[in-house]
């Protein structure tokens, strides 16, 4: 399947190449038992996207990120996540499929029984675990990690929380540009907003960027989950313009990307206690989805979107719609 990315720029092809790991397009269709207010809600599956049953927004950021590890000579990732960290889960499996080795530093989460069964997949998977417990420990062992897992004279590929680096994003301009073709196509009415979890970033600013390039006026809404990193506008701006410096320099030629305001809100008030603990609302909205559409949310991302979606449609902050709820839930 080509990525979309590369029938826009035909240049970027050879140096910045896609791996496919995923059946795109994912799924589009109506929410009605999630409609709580004036706009019409809309679901785009990313849950669907993958194989072997994890699928899900970390597999469309390996797509790019593989392929960049392998370009550069290198054959191990380090990385670092939660205790139930789906995107350590994903690299690993995927990277080995790929012959890549995966080294995580772990760092506290609260531990239920997902947790603990993620934990069992993790430790299943081939990964090098190390339980760095906090984030102060785990930014002053990154050193000693590096030196210790060089192979073939070269360190590991070093990727933050969640594979948000600008290479990473790539994931998620090219999923706007997905549902771009989608809207083209008549399968899903352009959104006046899409609403997503925002746990590392990349997902967000990949939609910032790819919507503008695909042309829409979609307004991106990204619900915080996670305190243990500066998620803000200005942030996850930068983040997205990186990413379109990155596409400029590998043969995209000259981008104008210039979001305007409002086309990027963060909401902050769905966390609860911090990362990683349910919320009283993220539990209703994912009950409500789970009876009225069939939908499986997860308690520390998914369902805390879901809740804001439901209370800012209610508020009428999305006006007549439709907005877009993007399932970014990977295991199923």
């Amino acid at each position: 399947m080509t990525a979309y990315l590369h029938e826009r720029f035909p240049g970027l092809e050879e140096n910045l190449p896609h791996l496919p790991l995923g059946d795109g397009p994912t799924p589009v269709r109506p929410l009605p038992g999630l409609v709580d207010g004036p706009a019409p809600v809309w679901l785009k599956d990313d849950g669907a996207y993958g194989s072997g049953g994890w699928g899900g927004n970390k597999i469309r950021k390996l797509e790019w990120l593989i392929p960049e590890v392998r370009r550069g000579g290198r054959s191990t990732i380090l990385s670092v996540g939660g205790l139930g960290t789906n995107w350590g889960l994903a690299t690993a499996l995927y990277g080995r499929e790929h012959g890549l080795r995966t080294v995580l530093a772990l760092v506290d989460q609260p531990v239920d029984d997902h947790v603990r069964a993620q934990l069992e997949r993790l430790r299943a998977s081939g990964a090098k675990l190390y339980f760095t417990r906090t984030k102060g420990r785990t930014i002053a062992a990154v050193p000693w990690l590096v030196a210790r897992h060089f192979s073939n004279g070269r360190p590991p590929y070093l990727l933050g929380a969640g594979g948000s680096s600008p290479v990473g994003v790539l994931g998620y301009v090219e999923a706007a540009l997905e549902i771009a073709a989608q809207v083209r196509e008549g399968k899903l009415p352009e959104p006046s907003h899409i609403v997503t979890a925002v746990g590392s970033g990349g997902t967000t600013a990949g939609l910032l960027l790819g919507l503008r390039l695909a042309g829409l006026r979609t307004r991106v809404v990204g619900v915080v989950v996670n305190d243990t990193l500066r998620l803000d506008e200005t942030t996850l701006t930068r983040l997205a313009r990186r990413t379109a410096k990155l596409l400029e320099r590998r043969g995209a030629g000259p981008l104008r990307f210039e979001p305007g305001e409002g086309d990027l809100l963060v909401v902050r008030d769905w966390l609860g206690k911090a990362y990683g603990h349910a919320t009283p609302e993220g539990e209703r909205a994912r009950e409500r989805a789970a009876e009225r559409e069939n939908l499986l949310l997860e308690p520390v991302y998914t369902a805390k979107a879901a809740a804001a979606l439901q209370a800012m449609n209610r508020q009428g902050r999305f006006g007549e719609g439709p907005v877009l709820f993007l399932q970014t839930n990977g295991p199923r």
